[in-house]
């Protein structure tokens, strides 16, 4: 049995090499999630709704069995058998990157993944409607300003360990309201913010005191 942060390699035929780590932490989660799915299954039995069609490899249906012709049990050694494979991970590679490496890469990839789902949720960059080349190039460039400008106001607002979220950041700025006047003697313009609520406040003062500092 492996022990935490233990890393092992296993050199395949085809020129890759399955990387295998242990983590304690990875164990007790994935034994917390198949005792969960056991007591979902255990449930459903109990309710006489299980039929044949439900034994399948489908996520923990995998330990339901036949006892007979027409009853359906929970396979509880096969249950426990599993167990052998708690706080496992598995990683197969071609590249020639180090073991400690690959697993780093990995692990990073949740930004790219959370990307994706901000890019299309919370900046509704997809769909994309149009069809000539120079439109389609330029919505991704104003998606990816806009995406840039979303992070740099995450890491502000980190910064400066504000609790506003950058969802509520968003919604904020729909109701933050300028008015451009000329005054009638001097002929100056000027423009104005109205007032704002508390949070729209902290959140013009984070963004207006690191717009200073950037133009120093």
């Amino acid at each position: 049995k492996l022990i935490d942060g233990q890393m092992i390699q296993i050199p395949k035929k085809d020129k890759t090499r399955l990387i295998i780590t242990y983590a304690n932490s990875r164990a007790a989660k994935d034994e917390h999630n198949r005792k969960r799915g056991l007591q979902r299954l255990e449930k459903r039995i109990k309710s006489g709704k299980l039929t044949k069609s439900n034994i399948n490899n489908k996520g923990y249906n995998k330990y339901l069995r036949m006892q007979g012709e027409v009853t359906i049990e929970i396979d509880y050694e096969k249950f426990w058998q599993d167990n052998a494979w708690d706080g496992l991970k598995g990683y197969v590679t071609n590249t020639e990157l180090s073991d400690k490496l690959v697993v780093e890469n990995y692990k990073n990839l949740w930004h790219i993944e959370k990307a994706f789902r901000m890019s299309k949720t919370d900046l509704r960059i997809r769909p994309i409607y149009h069809r000539l080349r120079h439109r389609i190039e330029a919505h991704i460039c104003i998606s990816f300003t806009a995406y840039s400008i979303y992070k740099e106001l995450e890491r502000l607002l980190y910064q400066e360990k504000s609790k506003i979220s950058l969802k509520r950041a968003a919604e904020l700025t729909h109701n933050i309201y300028q008015i451009t006047y000329t005054l009638p003697d001097s002929k100056h313009t000027k423009s104005r913010l109205l007032k704002m609520d508390d949070e729209q406040a902290e959140l013009y003062q984070i963004i207006e005191k690191n717009f200073k500092v950037l133009q120093r």
